[in-house]
């Protein structure tokens, strides 16, 4: 068959193909498929401002030691402390002691509120005031974690203290508590300068001013119908705090660079001599179908995040993923009835001559990627050790769970973190629970009671890096008793870790043996098995990720090899910019350019949200460029020129898209959230990397090296994968 017969086959299955039929619908039925827009937005953020969810970082996971510990005193203690505390820190110029009246009138306001089951003053416990005399807490017990609380419950805490705040000292208020008065994160100064970088990087690139602003209106609508969205499923679902702006951030990155690649591909359709109907039917028909399965893939590789079996980290996954979604759909409706509107005048205003796509012989992208062919083996050298240089990092990661002391100092949990830290060490605020529970032979004689738990207290007493432990404490049940054990370094440290480990393994089972069952429980005890499950689960993680796009590559472009280029490249690119994200936050290269005040551990989720985030996105750029090879190489082009041509057509739009990506992904550095800004760095900079050492200079030197070898597929893995069609 010759090119001109493929070229009438590939036309015909165009204007019969679905996505042909959408693009022409949407284009005809432009004023109609723009209404449903804006007025689905205007419907979904009204029912998301009366009936939306709530955020909640809430890192409690089931069937586990504390969770296990927590029932059973829950169980043994009812109608009493059921393990779940929130302290509530005092600071006055003279003495706490002089404030004691104001302190028992809090204390009985906060008795009165709901789900709490006790209140500890200073005045009760001497040892929670400190050394000066200037700076004492109060720990409030509730029978439910307070994590689950509605923000409202703060006001009601707030007024509680009301007593103790108008006798002129200050309160601060400690997690879980303390967090249900931090402000939302607002990044909405972020996604304003991303745009605004967006709109010059388009416009630079194209020299049209309808062409930059089309992606990023688009882009922004579709973006925040996802994001009003999981508000309202919120109702249902409880989603971290980073959620939204993880939709907004992921959202708006993928929106903007499938409408970008849309509309550029309309505009060299245009100027080939199509009218508008036309070619927008065909750029749906085309790149619209890419869009698709780039947003599969990028979707798949985030609800693959709920095969940790941790909920809230799926949630997360989740809610990126309708952001993608939105932004996909947006893409294939809304796009194409915008283009429709400005028809052939599309580039009507321009700085310069508009630029479309790049094609022919002699343009600079083409040149340069025939400069890779002549040596691949160079290219290819000098794009590893690149790379290889700035994965080193990765190797000394420290995965924690980040504590309030990293929020802005103007949050009060972080100033009850700090204050308790300087009044009391830095393991006043990493407390551990221990819930001893005892069999029938020992609950029935107070000897025994008595005997076990002094061996229990002085075990844990001698272990290195614990400043104190409490008396020993008989639930109501008096078949189980607590101890509260103060550790010497704070809740990020790897000591409090190890000192976790040292008590569940060896310490209580060791000490208690046959007389029953000892367990930790306790905020920071929740915190540590947290971050040593996901820590687990990471390499599920990326087994499944990698499998999926896999998959997805394989029946997309029928070829063995071109799946394992893009999973070993797409890693290296990853391990890079988890090395970047190591030297920044974790050694403090530059962090205070992004507004961190001190070294911290790398957030325990980070590495697998950003996993599943940037394979996905890599996989967007390997879609569009693979798919131009292979529709070069299919019209009759040998390996090599189709490598040229694939480079040479997508290469000015890659990078103006990487560009505008990374734009929108290094805007959010500025949010206040630690998790956000470790995020904002780590998939900018993996844009990065995958847009310039990967996409220009290691995939075009690999598939030279490959050849036709790249299009190679065993017979029998032909007749078993479905096919996806890609362009």
């Amino acid at each position: 068959m010759g090119v001109e017969e493929i070229e009438a086959l590939e036309t015909k299955q165009e204007s019969t193909g679905l996505m042909w039929r959408i693009g022409h619908f949407m284009v005809v039925h432009r004023k109609s498929a723009i209404t449903i827009w804006i007025i689905a937005l205007i419907a979904i953020a009204t029912l998301s401002t009366k009936f939306g969810g709530s955020y909640v970082n809430n890192l409690s996971l089931p069937n586990n030691e504390a969770a296990t510990g927590q029932a059973i005193l829950s169980a043994n203690n009812a109608g009493k402390a059921a393990g779940f505390s929130s302290q509530i820190v005092v600071v006055d110029k003279a003495s706490v002691a002089s404030l004691s009246n104001q302190i028992n009138e809090a204390a009985v306001n906060l008795s009165k509120l709901q789900n709490v089951t006790g209140v500890i003053t200073p005045v009760q416990n001497p040892k929670a005031i400190d050394s000066n005399g200037q700076t004492g807490y109060l720990t409030v017990q509730f029978s439910v974690n307070p994590v689950t609380f509605a923000p409202s419950y703060f006001n009601l805490v707030e007024t509680a203290m009301n007593p103790v705040t108008k006798a002129g000292a200050k309160v601060y208020y400690a997690d879980p508590i303390g967090q249900l008065s931090n402000p939302k994160a607002s990044d909405l100064r972020s996604e304003l300068i991303g745009m605004l970088v967006a709109i010059a990087v388009a416009l630079f690139a194209f020299r049209s001013l309808f062409a930059a602003i089309i992606p990023i209106l688009t882009a922004v609508v579709s973006v925040l119908v996802g994001y009003f969205a999981i508000s309202l499923i919120g109702r249902g679902i409880t989603f971290g705090t980073s959620a939204p702006t993880l939709t907004v951030m992921i959202g708006l990155g993928v929106g903007i660079d499938y409408a970008l690649f849309l509309t550029t591909r309309h505009r060299q359709h245009l100027r080939e001599g199509s009218n508008s109907i036309d070619s927008i039917a065909k750029t749906v028909a085309t790149s619209g179908r890419s869009v698709i399965v780039a947003a599969i893939t990028v979707a798949l590789a985030l609800l693959g995040l709920y095969v940790s079996g941790i909920t809230f980290i799926g949630n997360l996954g989740l809610a990126a993923s309708i952001g993608v979604a939105t932004s996909a759909i947006g893409a294939i409706t809304l796009v194409p009835a915008i283009l429709g509107t400005f028809a052939e005048k599309i580039d009507r205003v321009s700085i310069g001559e508009a630029i479309a796509e790049s094609h022919g012989g002699d343009d600079f992208w083409h040149r340069f990627a025939r400069k890779v062919q002549n040596r691949p083996i160079v290219f290819l050298l000098i794009g590893v050790v690149l790379g290889s240089v700035l994965v080193i990092p990765l190797f000394s990661i420290q995965i924690n769970h980040l504590d309030a002391s990293t929020n802005p100092s103007t949050y009060t949990d972080a100033k009850a973190f700090n204050a308790i830290s300087t009044g009391f060490g830095a393991g006043a605020n990493a407390q551990l629970t221990v819930v001893v529970e005892m069999n029938s032979t020992i609950y029935s004689s107070q000897n025994s009671v008595q005997s076990l738990e002094k061996s229990v207290a002085g075990a844990i007493s001698s272990l290195p890096n614990v400043v104190a432990v409490s008396q020993p404490a008989l639930t109501s049940s008096a078949k189980a008793f607590t101890l509260n054990v103060i550790p010497k370094f704070g809740p990020s440290d790897p000591t409090t870790k190890t000192l976790f480990d040292s008590l569940t393994t060896g310490t209580l089972p060791k000490t208690i043996g046959s007389s029953g069952s000892g367990y930790v429980i306790g905020a920071t005890a929740s915190a540590i098995i947290f971050v040593e499950t996901v820590v687990s689960k990471l390499p599920l993680i990326i087994a499944f990720v990698i499998a999926t796009a896999f998959i997805v590559l394989l029946a997309a472009f029928r070829s063995i090899w071109i799946p394992i280029k893009a999973a070993v490249l797409n890693l290296f690119s990853i391990g890079a910019a988890y090395g970047v994200v190591v030297a920044v936050f974790q050694w403090g290269w530059g962090s205070s350019l992004l507004g961190m005040s001190q070294k911290v551990p790398i957030e325990s989720y980070v590495p697998m949200m950003m996993f599943a985030i940037t394979f996905g996105l890599s996989m967007d750029y390997e879609v569009f460029l693979i798919s131009r090879v292979k529709e070069a190489y299919l019209s009759g082009m040998d390996a090599d020129d189709a490598v040229a041509s694939g480079l040479s057509a997508t290469a000015r739009v890659i990078s103006s898209a990487a560009a505008i990506m990374i734009s929108v992904f290094f805007a959010f550095i500025g949010s206040t959230a630690p998790v956000i800004k470790m995020l904002g760095l780590g998939l900018g900079v993996s844009v990065l990397i995958d847009a310039t050492i990967i996409r220009l200079t290691l995939v075009p030197a690999v598939m030279t090296l490959l050849g036709k070898r790249a299009w190679y597929m065993p017979r029998w893995l032909d007749r078993i994968v479905p096919t996806i069609s890609v362009e």
